[in-house]
């Protein structure tokens, strides 16, 4: 059951005018996807591997939200994958990270990408979470997401991260300068869904550059289209979503900001999506599933080709997708991005890893058999812990393991992967090196609530945390 909180209620800063263009906007883009399916486009080239009879189900609807991290799903449909494996997928263009969501949890959708975050914390029933017994399948892509910041806290003085040469006091300075020049109504910080890795991000940040999140500053939900518009108005400082809706608010494009960090310069290697369907979905459509999964993983490995990307940035243009130009969905996928700025000065960052579909960079701390779809179950607890540290939930969990691995399905992906010659790792938890965190902290999973005690910053402090 949802509960009605704090964060509810903080969506209505946005504005009443806000609320009515999110209105409007959900009503359009709950339509189906009009898009050929990939039997009508592809029968000629693509070979039929997998015979829809010898499915469950061969019709299904899969969701999917207008950014870049669509592109395997609209690749999918495009390419023939998900005809290859014989199933005749309709795409659905969801308004929000919430409908994605919840269009899983009651049934409107069989699949869809959700925000990191959502699945587990359906499964601990995190505040702002639905409790559902939802499964992620595997890990769309990694990294794709950015913060941006408005125009004034450039004008104050902010400069995106990497000009800070990794000095958190520096950065927290200019931070908590900016928002206490601000009256309280205005200390607002946009991201797109709660109880997620997104919104965990921006408190991590401001943590670290020892900003308490709970005190200086307030988080709000925003669909990924209104994030410009609303810096435009006003509505709030800074914002946290997938691209193009970072490279738009650029000078050169939209004019409202620039980048502040990328997610994987708050945590390098993490997981961005994940493709989530509900627990009843694998026992009832064991062959739909699989069928579901392989469509997938060849439309990501086909995504991460650098040959293929500017063609997967011209997919994801089309209306039915993000709707942007080739110029905002290019820079995240081919990885010549531009944190902008305001100064007339060049920021173009040559980034190959700027959003990984498959193969991880070899500078990245990887066990054997690594790879970015697979699904480390160690992160989904180090979700968690996020969710303790920021008192969504009243104790860390002490059936975390289990609930890590009944949620993110390490399992049935290993078989998938094998039937498909993709090799994985052996184990379902790592430690996360101190490298690649903004702060330096190293993550270790056999002892998370060490983890979270070691934080200065947090709810409830200095009351520790214990296991439930």
């Amino acid at each position: 059951m949802t509960t009605i909180n704090r964060r509810s209620l903080l969506q209505g800063a946005v504005g009443f005018t806000a609320g009515l263009a999110a209105s409007a906007c959900g009503q359009a883009l709950r339509q189906g996807s009009s898009l050929p399916s990939g039997a009508a486009a592809q029968a000629a080239n693509i070979e039929q591997v997998v015979n829809p009879a010898s499915l469950e189900r061969s019709h299904i609807r899969v969701g999917y939200v207008p950014v870049n991290d669509c592109a395997p799903f609209a690749v999918a449909q495009a390419k023939g994958f998900f005809y290859k494996y014989g199933l005749n997928v309709t795409l659905n263009r969801e308004a929000s990270w919430g409908t994605s969501r919840d269009g899983v949890i009651f049934g409107r959708l069989d699949a869809s990408p959700v925000v990191s975050g959502a699945v587990t914390n359906a499964r601990i029933g995190a505040e702002g979470a639905r409790s559902a017994p939802m499964c992620a399948a595997m890990t769309i892509h990694r990294h794709g997401n950015a913060m941006t910041m408005n125009s004034a806290m450039w004008e104050a003085g902010l400069r995106p991260w990497r000009e800070y040469g990794g000095d958190l006091e520096a950065f927290g300075r200019d931070f908590r300068g900016y928002f206490a020049g601000l009256s309280p109504d205005r200390r607002v910080w946009a991201t797109v869904l709660s109880s997620a890795i997104y919104e965990y991000f921006i408190r991590y940040l401001s943590a670290a550059a020892g900003v308490d999140p709970l005190q200086e500053f307030r988080v709000i939900i925003i669909p990924p289209p209104q994030m410009v518009t609303n810096v435009r108005i006003g509505a709030m400082q800074a914002y946290m979503v997938a691209e193009p809706w970072n490279t738009r608010a650029i000078t050169g494009n939209e004019g409202v900001g620039f980048t502040f960090a990328h997610g994987k310069e708050v945590w390098r290697g993490h997981p961005d999506r994940v493709l989530a369907v509900m627990e009843d979905f694998i026992n009832e459509n064991p062959n739909t599933y699989r069928s579901l999964v392989k469509a997938m993983l060849e439309a990501c490995q086909y995504c991460d080709d650098p040959a293929n990307r500017p063609e997967v940035a011209a997919i994801i243009s089309d209306r039915a997708f993000t709707g942007a130009p080739p110029k905002f969905t290019e820079p995240a996928l081919v990885g010549n991005y531009d944190y902008g700025g305001f100064d007339g000065q060049s920021r173009k960052v040559q980034m190959p890893d700027s959003t990984i579909f498959f193969d991880l960079p070899d500078d990245l701390p990887q066990p054997a058999g690594d790879h970015s779809t697979f699904l480390w179950q160690s992160q989904s607890i180090w979700l968690m812990t996020q969710a303790a540290r920021w008192g969504q939930i009243p104790e860390f969990p002490a059936d975390a393991e289990a609930k890590a691995r009944q949620g993110w399905r390490t399992d049935l992906y290993r078989e998938i992967a094998a039937e498909l010659g993709i090799a994985c790792p052996a184990d379902d938890h790592k430690v996360e090196p101190g490298e690649v965190f903004i702060d330096g902290v190293a993550y270790d999973p056999s002892d998370p609530v060490g983890y979270l005690n070691g934080f200065e910053i947090r709810a409830k402090k200095p009351q520790k945390i214990f296991l439930g």
